[in-house]
């Protein structure tokens, strides 16, 4: 099931939250994360509203600084709150961002209930980004983040992040 979450942002605010990339995953933006739920000009100040990917994320001190800083570039103040709460879904990743996942070589995350079956092991489901096949296996439920999952192809023999589907 997808949650469609209302987002409350000005699109004449976009094209700089465009250039915000997430900087544990640099081809995606923060918009095409869908961490971006707010942002609003009130009162010359733009202020932007996140949620991280999972509650513990160390990236989002990070991502705040950036988004301030590509704002002060532009010449407007901004603010950045983040909020818990809708909690943040793999739902929110964009379709561009699912195709710049699989470009530079991590997994989308697939369907609750096809992760799940992915991460015990009991289904082939996991498609390779490198050479498409799903003859592939979980090597650790860790990857190079505690989002994503660490598998490996059994044909081209390439590891590779798979990016957890969190709902």
């Amino acid at each position: 099931m997808t949650i469609e979450i209302e987002q409350h942002i000005d699109p004449k605010l976009v094209s700089i939250l465009e250039k915000v990339s997430d900087p544990e995953i640099p081809v995606l933006s923060i918009m095409d994360m869908g961490v971006v739920r707010s942002a609003q000009m009130v009162n010359d100040i733009v202020k932007i509203t996140i949620t991280p990917t999972y509650s513990g994320c160390p990236a989002m001190d990070v991502i705040g600084d950036d988004i301030v800083n590509a704002f002060k570039q532009e010449n407007i103040n901004a603010k950045v709150f983040l909020v818990l709460a809708p909690a943040w879904t793999t739902d929110w990743i964009t379709p561009r961002g699912r195709k710049a996942l699989e470009e530079y070589g991590i997994a989308a995350p697939l369907e609750e209930d096809a992760d799940k079956e992915a991460l015990l092991g009991n289904k082939k489901i996991v498609k390779c980004p490198q050479c498409g096949s799903t003859n592939t296996k979980m090597i650790s439920q860790f990857g190079s983040t505690a989002c994503k999952a660490l598998f490996q192809c059994d044909d081209c023999l390439e590891p590779f992040d798979y990016f957890k589907c969190l709902k």
